[in-house]
């Protein structure tokens, strides 16, 4: 059976004679593809208190697209731009608008890998390849995943460089102040009609990864629409990957409005941990970050009596989070503080979750019908509700 315990990146969970054939030490880098990555870059710079860390273009001799660096703590976003017409980036740009390409996971061995992952039925999307400069290697792989999404994965033990060969440091004289942003807690990918179960095989068979929790539509709904989901964990619990799919409602769920703009399955959000939720949420609302809508009032008088046991554990005031929109939920082990922004682009597709976990393991199961309220609300005034 399982063991539980709590680390830094969440859950570590200990199969009995169980062997993990892909061992992920943890979210190496997520890439962007946007349409303009100079300005992207200045953008989460300044409304997410990203720093520069490293650049690939024109200047390092790359003459098919623009890659932009962004780091936080142990956090990398890499924002990547076509430099000409002919690009198959831009493709996905078309199809897809700004949006998650690569989810890369850092490993031991990046051979080994691809190996284990394509003799289990993943369709390549690169062979390991070693990549060289004057700071030494690093062995990358990769393998499609649902959509147009990839896993890379990153093998970079004998490597010193800033971030990968080819890219130089990027130096800036503007670099904002974090906010506070730690690591990526989850990543959470929306999938189609029927397609959930798919996906749930296909990371255990071809990654390993357990089902660890499930919620159906009976306990994610509104009066106007429903869905489905199901997280998968890797063996360490270091990766964690939601699935959703829409399920039948009165009216369109959000996964619905999702698949429509993004014209297919894709990642719908990236769930970064902060050690202090409140200072977070005030300096990103201050640098212009927008946010879904507070709750109701009656969503935070129901909050000690939800917290159950937990409630005299809460050390912030709930008239504070309440004025900041942030939420609250409780399980066995301890209670977690959320919030979630708006797309952070004008297709109604990817957006971030700001979270703080004080012991609790899941994923705010409580907070999902004045979430949905709110994301409704948002989707009344784009008119796809």
């Amino acid at each position: 059976m399982k063991q539980i315990k709590n680390v830094e990146y969440g859950l570590e969970k200990i199969f009995e004679g169980a062997q993990d054939f892909l061992p992920l030490l943890g979210t190496d880098y997520v890439e962007l593809y946007v349409g303009n990555a100079k300005q992207a870059a200045h953008f989460y710079k300044t409304a997410f208190g990203f720093q520069s860390h490293a650049y690939k273009g024109l200047e390092t001799g790359c003459k098919e697209y623009s890659s932009y660096v962004l780091k936080q703590d142990k956090i990398r976003l890499v924002l990547t731009t076509p430099l000409n017409s002919q690009s198959p980036i831009n493709q996905h740009l078309t199809k897809h608008g700004d949006g998650v390409k690569v989810i890369a996971l850092w490993v031991e061995d990046a051979t080994k890998s691809w190996k284990e992952t394509t003799s289990r039925g993943a369709k390549s999307f690169m062979e390991p390849t070693t990549e060289k400069d004057e700071y030494g290697e690093v062995v990358r792989s990769g393998i499609h995943t649902y959509g147009e999404t990839v896993h890379i994965f990153v093998e970079r033990k004998n490597y010193n460089g800033a971030f990968l060969p080819g890219y130089q440091k990027w130096e800036s004289e503007y670099n904002p102040t974090s906010v506070g942003l730690k690591f990526i807690d989850h990543m959470v990918g929306n999938v189609g009609w029927g397609e959930m179960n798919q996906w749930v095989k296909w990371y255990e068979e071809v990654m390993g990864f357990v089902n660890f929790l499930s919620f159906d539509d009976k306990q994610i709904h509104t009066e106007y629409s429903a869905l489905m989901s199901k997280v998968m964990s890797n063996g360490n619990g270091r990766i964690k990957f939601p699935i959703n799919e829409p399920a039948k409602a009165a009216k369109k769920s959000q996964i619905e409005e999702y698949i429509d703009f993004y014209e297919g399955p894709g990642a719908q959000h990236i769930a970064v941990a902060t050690d202090n939720i409140i200072t977070t949420v005030k300096q990103l609302r201050e640098r212009g970050v927008e946010f879904l809508s507070t709750p109701p009032e009656e969503y935070y008088k129901a909050v000690p009596s939800r917290l159950d046991k937990h409630h005299h554990i809460l050390q912030e005031d709930i008239v504070v989070l309440k004025s900041l929109g942030i939420m609250i939920d409780a399980d066995e082990e301890g209670y977690l503080l959320q919030i979630f922004t708006k797309p952070v682009e004008d297709r109604p597709t990817l957006f971030f979750e700001i979270i703080q976990r004080m012991g609790a393991k899941g994923f705010g199961a409580g907070n999902f019908k004045a979430l949905f309220e709110s994301i409704e609300r948002e989707q009344e005034k784009r008119g796809t509700l």
